[in-house]
């Protein structure tokens, strides 16, 4: 990872004024990265941060989760083109999509992306030294089990 970051911000539709609020106050922290979003969220945060910017703030928008943004970011995950992930998502509401969510979660810890999926460990991410400087975290070696011996029946 270098200096600047690439951050992905996602909400679920009950948490987008929490991120929303957290963006606001992060603002100065978080400009200095680039910002990946899904669907709406995408612009909710673009709108924010021209307010208090008084100027754009150009944001990568990928589709709205449910129409395949959480496997768009998923993608990027994969490429190694996510450097951390702040994902405010709603445990108190089903979702279509749950089982896109799952997937985005367990892609994330398999390349061992830091996501922070409420305020406070958002709010730790943020703030951390690591966030502004160059870091290299320490990756599981998959080769075996890519190399396994698969039995055909």
């Amino acid at each position: 990872m270098e200096e600047i970051k690439n951050i992905a911000l996602v909400a679920h539709d009950n948490r987008k004024r929490d991120l929303i609020e957290w963006i606001e106050w992060n603002y100065t922290s978080i400009i200095r990265h680039k910002l990946i979003c899904t669907g709406t969220t995408g612009a909710m945060v673009e709108q924010a941060l021209k307010k208090k910017l008084e100027s754009d703030f150009h944001i990568v928008k990928l589709k709205s989760g449910p129409l395949g943004g959480d496997q768009q970011l998923g993608a990027m995950i994969a490429e190694g083109k996510i450097d951390v992930i702040i994902f405010l998502w709603d445990p108190m509401q089903p979702h279509p999509h749950d089982v896109d969510v799952k997937a985005l979660l367990r892609i994330a810890v398999l390349y061992n992306v830091p996501i922070a999926c409420n305020r406070a460990t958002a709010d730790f991410i943020i703030s951390s030294s690591l966030i502004g400087q160059k870091y290299t975290p320490v990756m599981k070696d998959y080769e075996a089990y890519i190399k396994r011996d698969i039995k055909l029946e």
